[in-house]
């Protein structure tokens, strides 16, 4: 039977569709690729009555997911995390209604989780044996975690510098940990060089297709959450941009659903006034973003390349 879901180009370049039964990664344009759904295929007798008696966790959503007819997902309870009405802060603010959604009750104590259990699940389908990804903290633990429950082999490259309690934890899920002099640019460089030749799966940031698609189910629980409704702003923090990239292709597929109706929240990238390369292309409309020169430069908070001009095609299909 075929798949439920294809692949196809996240700047509509002219390649493909591409099978998503087959290993890929980027786009023949060195693109990102995106998962795309046949909806009329997936809706069929899935509905949002239907997940009163889910799971509490992101793969309530399976149908939506990258998951095929016969494959268990690798899942150690990652989503369903809880919205919060944040009243103090709220009436500092001015606010009436503001929530927050605390993504550190995840297993691995990140929204990292979310992307690893869809990404590690996929590889483990495609035939993937050992996973590679750079990281300063958070995406090298919810790996390791994840490659562990699979039974799959991960290595992880991190700068030097990294806080000693990453490094532990990796280990203690049985990585392969490379301390690397540099930034997390340097690392991925390096678990590339590595990686290539010896067949490993890579699941860097954006330069897979399957991550987006564990990260996109924070907009499926804050939709939820509200009874399917959206709210005015969501307030996101930048990062490597596959968090902000999930939840606008949530809003999509809501919408395709016909679960959500009315405008789409407005988005807020937000990044840290000492590196915001993604901030300064949007604010002076450039399709890339510039790497941001700093005499000294925070290892994790580099501008993510891939999300740079994807970021150009997200914002303006929001309000603003």
């Amino acid at each position: 039977m075929s798949l439920p879901f294809h692949l196809e180009c996240s700047v509509a370049c002219g390649a493909g569709p591409f099978d998503a039964g087959e290993r890929h990664h980027l786009c023949v344009c060195e693109r990102p690729l995106l998962v795309r759904y046949d909806w009329d295929r997936v809706a069929a007798g899935w509905t949002r009555a239907s997940l009163r008696d889910a799971a509490r966790s992101m793969w309530r959503y399976a149908p939506a997911l990258p998951l095929a007819d016969g494959d268990t997902p690798v899942t150690l309870g990652e989503g369903w995390t809880p919205l919060f009405p944040a009243l103090r802060l709220g009436t500092e603010l001015g606010l009436s209604r503001l929530f927050v959604k605390d993504e550190a009750l995840n297993p691995t104590n990140s929204f990292k989780a979310r992307g690893m259990s869809a990404a590690v699940t996929r590889a483990r389908a495609l035939g993937a044996t050992t996973l590679a990804v750079p990281s300063a903290g958070n995406a090298a633990c919810a790996l390791a975690a994840y490659a562990a429950n699979a039974g799959l082999e991960a290595r992880v490259f991190m700068p030097r510098d990294v806080k000693a309690p990453f490094i532990q934890e990796c280990r203690l899920h049985g990585a392969d940990v490379t301390l690397v002099d540099g930034l997390i640019t340097d690392a991925g460089r390096l678990a590339a060089e590595q990686g290539r030749p010896l067949g490993w799966y890579d699941v860097s940031t954006l330069k897979e297709p399957y991550r987006v698609e564990g990260k996109k189910t924070m907009g499926y629980e804050i939709a939820e959450q509200l009874a399917w409704s959206w709210p005015d702003w969501i307030v996101y923090p930048t990062g490597g941009g596959t968090g902000i990239v999930g939840i606008w292709k949530a809003c999509e597929e809501l919408e395709q659903l016909g679960w959500v109706t009315g405008p789409r929240p407005r988005l807020v990238s937000v990044q840290a006034e000492g590196c915001a390369p993604i901030v300064r292309a949007f604010q002076t409309g450039a399709d890339t973003a510039e790497p941001w020169v700093m005499i000294v430069s925070p290892r994790s908070m580099q501008g993510p390349e891939y999300f740079s001009f994807l970021s150009q095609r997200i914002f303006p299909s929001f309000p603003r």
